[in-house]
């Protein structure tokens, strides 16, 4: 789901998620006191998830010991640890700072302004569009929203709020204006459609699990409430007629469930849109779902699915048309084959790894305009290389493995911003444990070039710390430490060629200059304050969660747990603050 939804701290299940989430169905609080023990010969009544954990053995990695990671007092530079399990509580080492560290760091960086605005501390997403002249950005998880003017980036104001509101001790007793219960702003793209001569959102449905599953070996009845969840398991589609939601129509809405599309809410299968849509606003988009329950192949401990992809027509979007959908091998319990495929993978077991999409295909150029080619991060499945030039018959071109690194997620994004130029391009997880107490998230530079035959061919270089901080590796900053995103396909204007603007979490945002992808080097970055007046204490170790760019006025938004940085940089060009000339996204 991402929400930074692996970010999503498990104490956050008994405090603060739940004024957002466990309200839809307070029979998933029933085991929350459950021993949470590695499954070992235990009776598991879900058979999906029975099925699943009987193709091998519980090979959950133990607790490493203190002596096998931590600080080189000869190099200054953390070693991680080999592998770890699932886990969210902090992991104490020899040199880590025993206080939060208040101060801001940056190079090659502007601050242009700060906005103590929250919408939540743990993950949120960002869209972009313009209406009349003026610019407005949404941001927002799930059932928490908040809908700001931007047309002068240096005095946003805030037009809308819903959901929950945080403060220094989590959020508010009351939400304000809060939607239904069954309802939520999903991860989402807005795009011209000359269908509809209007902008038109796609919003993904997806279960929730943070708050309300922690562990699918142990808690049957939130894992039976899940697959019945109240809410839509799919996507909708709005016609935009202004920048607030007054002004939007509900064309249609869809369920991802292919085994049977006419089931109502509570009895649909599968995962639903995870991410965020991938549609550009012509005939054809693509999303990650898990399209029954039998994609049940993923070790991770709160997820039920393993997600493939599908296509949608959506030449009239007011009536969006399945069209095809595609699987990877090890994903579908059942099919032996499938079955095989993940029992050899060598995290099957492990208790702890994510497998499937996270997000949707990769796409550097749309069918419509002739694209052949979609990337897919598949978790511990690995990096496959899709034909989508015939969206109902979908097959796949080729596949790369990596070393497991377990706990964190491992395949879940790629930066395709310098395909066109290089071929090259940028697939990398992100971690999910405190305190680096996981391996360490690389950054993967694979060459596609003959996409029959990818390669890897380097990683971009680690953050190092800034030489006046109190700490000499960014692990010792304590909360975590490793790259998430590098923003979404869908910001405004075009990206600078080489330049890739990575959130690291505790280490802010790090611009890294891949010109010369033989010796990439971190060229910029901005490193925020840890704010203990602003954050609760059990949110703090999640720093920053993403970074957002207006390429069109050369301004990056960086999301922080206490509020929003608006920066520049020589790397993308002078910022501007004026209104741009061409409206976002473009229009026909």
């Amino acid at each position: 789901m991402q929400l930074n939804s692996f970010k999503f701290l498990s104490g956050v299940a008994m405090g603060c998620l739940l004024m957002s989430c466990a309200s839809e169905n307070t029979a998933m609080t029933e085991e929350n006191t459950e021993d949470h023990s590695p499954a070992v010969a235990m009776d598991i009544p879900d058979p999906y998830v029975r099925g699943s954990d009987a193709l091998s053995p519980d090979r959950t990695p133990p607790h490493p010991s203190k002596d096998s990671y931590g600080m080189d007092p000869e190099t200054g530079i953390f070693k991680h640890p080999a592998a770890t399990p699932e886990q969210h509580d902090s992991q104490d080492f020899e040199g880590k700072l025993d206080y939060w560290d208040a101060n801001d760091y940056a190079h090659n960086m502007k601050v242009e302004a700060y906005y103590p605005i929250t919408v939540e501390p743990f993950h949120t997403w960002q869209n972009i569009v313009d209406f009349d002249g003026r610019r407005y950005m949404y941001q927002y998880v799930r059932r928490d929203l908040k809908i700001f003017d931007i047309t002068n980036p240096k005095d946003i104001k805030v037009l809308l709020t819903r959901g929950a509101e945080w403060g220094p001790h989590g959020p508010a007793n009351e939400e304000t204006n809060p939607y239904p219960e069954d309802e939520m702003f999903g991860a989402a793209t807005i795009q011209w459609s000359e269908a509809q001569n209007a902008y038109v959102m796609v919003q993904a449905y997806e279960i929730r699990r943070f708050g309300l599953l922690s562990d699918k070996r142990t808690q049957p009845k939130n894992v039976e409430a899940i697959r019945k969840s109240p809410h839509l398991k799919g996507f909708k589609v709005y016609r935009m007629d202004g920048p607030m939601p007054d002004d939007w129509t509900l064309l249609a809405e869809r369920t991802t469930d292919l085994t049977n599309p006419d089931a109502p809410i509570g009895n649909q299968q599968g995962s639903g849109v995870r991410d965020i849509p991938q549609w550009t606003g012509g005939k054809y988009m693509f999303v990650a779902a898990a399209p029954d329950d039998n994609h049940a192949l993923t070790e991770y401990p709160n997820d039920l699915y393993s997600a493939g992809y599908q296509a949608w027509d959506m030449s009239n979007p007011a009536d969006p048309k399945f069209v095809g959908s595609i699987s990877m091998p090890g994903q579908i319990l059942g099919n032996p084959e499938d079955e095989a495929i993940f029992a050899a993978n060598p995290r099957a077991g492990n208790r702890t790894s994510w497998f499937g999409a996270r997000m949707s295909l990769f796409i550097p150029t749309p069918v419509d305009e002739g694209g052949k080619y979609g990337f897919a991060a598949m978790g511990g499945l690995g990096f496959y290389v899709v034909d989508i030039s015939d969206p109902a018959n979908m097959n796949i071109i080729s596949h790369l493995d990596f070393p497991p690194s377990v706990a964190g997620t491992e395949g879940d994004y790629i930066d395709i911003s310098q395909y066109h130029s290089s071929g090259l391009i940028y697939y990398s997880g992100y971690p999910l444990n405190e305190d680096c107490w996981e391996p360490y998230k690389d950054v993967y530079i694979l060459d596609v070039n003959d996409p029959e035959n990818p390669k890897n061919i380097g990683v971009l270089p680690r953050p190092t710390a800034p030489e006046d901080a109190p700490y000499t590796d960014y692990c010792q900053r304590g909360g975590s430490f490793g790259p998430k995103r590098t923003g979404y396909y869908h910001q405004p204007g075009v990206s600078r060629e080489g330049i890739l603007p990575f959130n690291f979490y505790n280490a802010g945002l790090q611009v890294f200059d891949a010109t010369d992808p033989k010796n990439p080097e971190i060229a910029a970055y901005f490193v925020p304050r840890f704010d203990e007046e602003k954050v609760p204490g059990f949110a703090m170790g999640n720093l920053s969660h993403s970074v957002y760019v207006e390429y069109d006025r050369n301004l990056f938004w960086l999301f922080v747990n206490h509020g929003i940085y608006l920066l520049s940089s020589p790397l993308l060009g002078e910022p501007s603050f004026d209104m741009p000339e061409k409206a976002w996204p473009p229009r026909s």
